[in-house]
């Protein structure tokens, strides 16, 4: 073999193939792009946000939606009828949250917030578990840890852990993957708009009624 032949054959040794890491080098491409990966407080509050939209169009989708907001509608839709003293026993609490999420998918936070208040007093986990995140969703820590501590003294016989590790996970699947059928909000504000014109108390809209039921009816696909 001449000097040539086996600088050819020596080329033809080469390094072992090293495991290319695609995650470190996308992050590397956003660095020199100028990327700022977003401190862990924004990505927990944008997944609060998130799993508070898809436990409302949950909520919204459910069997029985629209009869638990007739329910409700029954007994509070008078615009005439009393305050909310003492109406926990007979309200519908289903139907309260109902409403509140369908406030929310709609932009009415502030309504929705009530609801949900009026809700988790009543002892309805749920309701508690969506003002945890909206709360969180919005930055707020101290009233998010609050409504923190309400879930877990309604959990008497189990973990509200586990619940919210459920309930998170659920939410992560389906945002993912699309699971849940869309609602549309444009049709829900419209709805909420008029209500707002009938019965307003300061900027929140306190009453349902019929043809909201048979909205949320209409959206669910239900019977």
């Amino acid at each position: 073999m001449n000097t040539w032949e086996k600088r050819l054959a020596d080329a033809a040794v080469r390094e072992p193939r090293r495991t290319f890491d695609v995650a470190a080098g996308l992050r590397a491409l956003a660095e020199e792009a100028g990327y700022v990966q977003p401190a862990p407080e924004v990505r927990r509050a944008s997944r609060a946000r998130r799993n508070l939209d898809t436990l409302s169009r949950l909520t919204l989708n459910q069997v029985g939606a629209s009869s638990h907001v007739r329910d409700l509608t029954a007994i509070i839709g008078d615009p005439m009828a009393p305050g909310f003293a003492g109406w926990t026993e007979d309200v519908d609490i289903d139907g309260v949250q109902v409403f509140a999420c369908a406030l929310h998918l709609a932009s009415h936070s502030e309504s929705a917030r009530f609801w949900w208040q009026l809700a988790a007093g009543a002892g309805h986990s749920g309701a508690a578990y969506c003002l945890y995140l909206h709360h969180l969703g919005g930055g707020d820590l101290r009233e998010a840890r609050f409504w923190k501590r309400q879930m877990d003294k309604l959990f008497t016989d189990s973990s509200s852990e586990k619940f919210i590790e459920v309930l998170e996970s659920f939410a992560g699947y389906t945002a993912r993957h699309r699971d849940l059928a869309p609602v549309p909000t444009g049709s829900l504000a419209a709805e909420f708009d008029r209500l707002a014109e009938q019965h307003d108390d300061g900027g929140l809209i306190c009453r349902p009624d019929t043809q909201l039921a048979d909205r949320i009816q209409n959206l669910a696909g239900r019977r």
